[in-house]
């Protein structure tokens, strides 16, 4: 995949917005491949300005409760990873993919920060400490924000689940009418006939 430089992706936008052709058109006057790729540089112009066709060089960290507030509106709503990442102002609608597929596979512990660089090795003298005193003192974490924390999480799945049984019973509803139609169709054109 080619990385275009900001100011020609600015200048094939400017010429779009400015009259001088169509997707289909320019598309091949700079031989982008197809229009998907311009039509993305046009709403990333429009909907974030300048900022929309940089490439960042930095990585931006993103909070836990901002990647789960993201995952819950891209799951509760009808929107596509891309309008999502514009409203959002998220460059990088791959992010929200990946958001999504950790959310889905792992929970809500996948968005968390994760520690970076290798573990440290433990002596074998200390590695058996630490097993006898584990077997011995079994601890639960009882307090109220963690209580907290695992109430809310409760809360969030159990909306969660709502909504998806809702739009499986909405989807099945349909199906069963569009059955209905197909069979009132058929056994109008035999009648006919």
């Amino acid at each position: 995949m080619a990385k275009h430089s900001f100011e020609f992706k600015k200048k094939v936008v400017s010429e779009y917005l400015n009259g001088c052709g169509g997707t289909l058109y320019l598309s091949k006057k700079y031989n982008l491949g197809s229009t998907t790729q311009l039509r993305k540089w046009i709403k990333a112009y429009e909907t974030l300005g300048d900022e929309g066709l940089l490439r960042s060089r930095q990585q931006t960290k993103y909070t836990f409760e901002y990647k789960l507030h993201v995952v819950e509106l891209y799951l509760s709503s009808e929107v596509s990873y891309q309008e999502l990442a514009f409203q959002e102002g998220i460059n990088n609608p791959a992010l929200i993919v990946r958001w999504v597929n950790d959310f889905r596979i792992a929970g809500p512990d996948a968005l968390r920060p994760k520690k970076k660089g290798r573990k440290k090795t433990v002596d074998s003298k200390n590695k058996a400490k630490t097993v006898v005193q584990s077997t011995e003192v079994i601890q639960v974490d009882t307090s109220v924000e963690h209580v907290k924390q695992l109430e809310d999480e409760l809360l969030k799945l159990r909306i969660e689940n709502a909504y998806l049984k809702e739009l499986r019973r909405l989807r099945l509803e349909e199906e069963t009418l569009l059955k209905k139609l197909r069979g009132s169709s058929t056994a109008s054109e035999e009648n006919s006939n």
